[in-house]
């Protein structure tokens, strides 16, 4: 396993509820079952894709394209691509802050399973 993937694992399973299933092929990060990170390596780049606010992947790939891109299957839908493997290496706190924001956005949408019976 690559550095940045290993990297990338240990921040996504430490957000709340966390899991990891591999999915056509690669690790995805889900929550309560929703997925909130896809890992990629089409093409031989190493890259992670997100959900992201309303808005934000037309911002983010104008203002830093080197980083984020609009990724297939998911992109129409708004979610980013981030290259985990960019000149420099990523920059991990911005990684760290789409990853969490893209956890938050997922598990916002899923319901709350209680462990109690009423």
């Amino acid at each position: 396993m690559s550095a940045p993937l290993e990297r990338l694992r240990a921040l996504a399973l430490a957000l709340p509820g966390a899991s990891e299933k591999i999915a056509w092929g690669e690790p995805t990060f889900r929550v309560e079952a929703g997925i909130f990170g896809m890992v990629s390596t089409a093409k031989g780049r190493l890259s992670v894709w997100l959900k992201a606010p309303e808005g934000a992947q037309e911002m983010l790939i104008e203002a830093a394209p080197e980083r984020f891109f609009r990724p297939p299957y998911v992109g129409h839908k708004g979610w980013i691509g981030l290259r985990l493997d960019a000149p420099g290496g990523p920059d991990w706190e911005e990684v760290a802050f789409n990853l969490a924001r893209s956890h938050a956005l997922i598990a916002a949408k899923r319901p709350r399973r209680s462990g109690a019976a009423d």
